[in-house]
Formats: C-alpha cells, sequence, structure tokens
C-alpha cells in the first residue's frame, strides 16, 4: 500500500487514501495525495477537506473506517 503524498512526502494514513480515492478516482491504486495537497488541489481549506471525511464516514462510506 502507499505511504507517501506523491505531492509533498508527507505520510499518509487511511483518511488521505479514501478521501483521494473520493475525490479522485475510487479505483485507484497509486498517485494518493494527503489532505493538505487535496485541499490544495480542489481550492477549498484543509479544515474542509476533514469535515467532508467525518461526514463520509459517518454516512457508512467504507472507505472510511468507522472509529471507535
Amino acid at each position: 500500500m502507499p505511504n507517501k503524498c506523491v505531492k509533498c512526502g508527507t505520510e499518509l494514513g487511511s483518511d488521505d487514501i479514501g478521501a483521494s480515492k473520493k475525490l479522485i478516482n475510487r479505483g485507484m491504486t497509486e498517485g494518493f495525495l494527503c489532505t493538505h495537497c487535496l485541499a490544495e488541489r480542489f481550492g477549498v481549506t484543509e479544515a474542509r477537506v476533514r469535515e467532508k471525511i467525518e461526514e463520509w464516514r459517518e454516512s457508512g462510506c467504507l472507505l472510511f473506517a468507522k472509529k471507535n
């Protein structure tokens, strides 16, 4: 599994990978971006990307693990 953002080299977590798949291409297997670089790419704040991740998680999207 890829572990670094292709743009800045930041270590990726499962939320970063899930957000990349949700926003760019669900079938992607490489080229993932961290939330910071995703925010930059889409012209929004990093906080907004994190808000969307929580919305998707709460709606049951399988790209995001449920928090305990």
